[in-house]
Formats: C-alpha cells, structure tokens, sequence
C-alpha cells in the first residue's frame, strides 16, 4: 500500500504540467511502502475552514467542514487511525472583539467549543461520531515567545483600522500579507493534559468512530504553579494569556501517540520558493536537511514558518524511519496523500529536495 493508499483517487488539479508527472511519481515511491494500519494525526488551520474574503459565520464554517474536511477524514479512517486537530485563529480573535475581558486561555477553551462542534456536526454528517476534547496544554511561563507575539489572531484589517485598533486597545499588530492583524504570545507546548483521554479514544477507533477532535488552537496554555499564591493553591493549574501554535501542539501530539504521519491542511497550498512572485514553484519532497539548512519558512513566522518548524520537529523527534509530514491546501488532500499536490517532508531524501 504506497503513501496514495492512504485516501482514494482524489481530483485532478487540472494545473499541473504532463512534465509533473513522472517527478510526482517517483516522489511517491520515495515516500516508501507503509503495510499497517497508521496513525495519523491531521490539523486543519483555523484559516481553512474560512477563506480570505468570506465572512467569520458558523454556516461558512460548517459548508467548509462538510464539503472538504469531513469526506476526507472519512476516507481516511477507513484505513487509518486518526486524530483531528485544527486552528482557531480568526475564530479566537473574533471572540477577543466580543469579550475583551476575557483571558486567553478562556477564550481558547471557547472557541475549541465552538469549532469542535463545527468538526462534531460536519463529522456525524457523514456516518462518523466524534468526541471533541477541550485540551489544556502546559507551557513555560519563562518562554521568550511572550517577549516577542508572532501569532496571528482574529480578521484582517487596513493600516488606518488597525492603528486605531492598536492605540485605542493595546494590541499589538502585525502585518499579513497586505493587511494587519492582531498577534500574540505563542509559547511552545510542553505537556498535553488529555493525553491518555485521546489514547483511549483512538484505541477503541474504528471506520465510524469515534474520531478524537483534540488540541484544538493549540491546547488552552496553562503552567503548573510552584509555591500556593493568593487564593491558588500550590501545583495547581493556572491560564495564561497566550494562543499554542496549532501546528507545533500537533507535532507534539503526533509524537507522543506514536503516529506514523502528520499532515497540516493550510489555505495556501505546500511550501513555496519565491512564494507570490512569477517564478513561484512547490517543494514536492523535502528532507530535513535541506529545510533547515535553507531556514525554509523563516521570513513567515506567523503563518508558514511555525508549519515547516512542526513538520520538521516530529519527523526528526520519531523514532519510526519513515515517519513523514505533509503540508498542503484543505481542497488537495486527496492529492497531498497521492503525493499530487503540497510538501511531503522526510527524515532523508535523494538530492534533499525534489521540486
């Protein structure tokens, strides 16, 4: 069974050369023979489920989750065991404008609510039953990341709207791509807290359910208190003012339930050269090597750089040879796994890089 086993014939893109072809082939037979039943664990950006230009509301959510993510996790666990991860991004940043004095760690508890359901609802559409987890995730309260925010969160603004958002608020803004948006502290993930839940759940799969919906926005941070302070007793847990990285929290959680392949669905496709400009091309195969020798992702630190980061952690921190990453578009995961479309990322390649 070759890495396309993974979900059947998907579409065809109609935008690659006849030249594509043969490198693509060749690629998936790179990837190697996987005989086993897999775990795998997907993350679909918070950004997939709404697409630049549309409207944050539930039924744009729920069409997105229904024509593209629920079919092709089907698909998937008829083979695999799978557990569903996913960003909350635009969805956290927009609770931030409706609650502004909530925290948050809160405010990550609520939106893993909110697009769990989204996932639950889409999921029970087509036959499967999910169980969505609020996960609490342990982090450094020492982390430099709360010196330096880079996640972005909530909508797009122009310049003059997030000036305004920025002195009237406090925020912090950067930009993305030609707009602004809101950012915040992303600390790494140290410990997920529901761990053993999201064990059970996956060894008790199977083609109907029940899918674990798990880590959702990264896992609400909170840090193990040393000595009691004020009414909090010692060792127990407190929030903090953060959002985990979806994609370094589903690294982690790939890593510690042994998964054999990791993909992250974004909506801007693989890891690009020359991303934007006329000479654009997609990485179809990359090793390690070549992603950190090249410092791929580095100038996107709040959107591709954090992917490429995750991919490379948990195919470099597994202990399985042929343990892979993939990172693509929501709409080409079929082609993703057929090694049609995206980033496919390995401990080892031939060359190091295949474009």
């Amino acid at each position: 069974m070759a890495l396309r086993a993974f979900l059947g014939r998907g579409r065809a893109l109609g935008v690659r050369s006849a030249s594509d072809a043969a490198p693509r082939k060749i690629i998936a037979e790179q990837v190697g023979e996987q005989k086993k039943r897999m775990k795998v664990v997907v993350a679909v950006g918070g950004n997939a489920l709404i697409r630049r230009g549309e409207r944050l509301t539930i039924e744009n959510q729920l069409k997105a989750a229904r024509c593209d993510a629920a079919p092709m996790v089907k698909q998937l666990m008829k083979d695999h065991a799978v557990v569903l991860t996913y960003g909350n991004g635009p969805q956290v940043g927009e609770l931030a404008l409706e609650r502004s004095a909530a925290t948050f760690d809160v405010l990550g508890a609520e939106s893993q609510g909110q697009i769990g359901y989204i996932f639950s609802q889409a999921m029970e559409g087509v036959g499967v039953s999910a169980a969505n987890l609020i996960t609490q995730v342990v982090v450094d309260p020492a982390d430099k990341a709360f010196l330096n925010p880079t996640k972005f969160v909530g909508p797009v603004y122009g310049a003059k709207e997030a000036d305004a958002l920025s002195q009237s608020l406090g925020w912090t803004m950067k930009a993305d791509g030609e707009y602004f948006r809101r950012v915040v502290p992303s600390p790494k993930p140290l410990e997920i807290l529901q761990l053993e839940s999201i064990k059970l759940l996956l060894k008790a799969q199977t083609p109907q359910g029940p899918l674990p919906i798990a880590c959702g926005g990264g896992g609400c941070p909170v840090v193990r208190m040393g000595a009691a302070y004020a009414n909090i007793p010692s060792h127990a847990l407190e929030g903090m003012e953060a959002v985990v990285d979806k994609d370094r929290c589903g690294a982690l959680l790939a890593t510690k339930l042994d998964a054999e392949a990791f993909l992250i669905l974004t909506d801007g496709g693989g890891i690009w050269k020359n991303f934007g400009k006329p000479d654009a091309k997609e990485m179809q195969l990359a090793s390690i090597s070549y992603l950190e020798g090249t410092k791929a992702g580095k100038g996107f630190p709040g959107s591709m750089g954090p992917k490429i980061e995750a991919a490379i952690e948990f195919v470099k921190n597994s202990t399985n040879p042929d343990a892979f990453a993939a990172i693509g578009d929501l709409n080409d995961a079929s082609d993703i796994f057929e090694n049609r479309a995206g980033t496919v990322i390995k401990k080892s390649v031939e060359g190091d890089v295949v474009w």
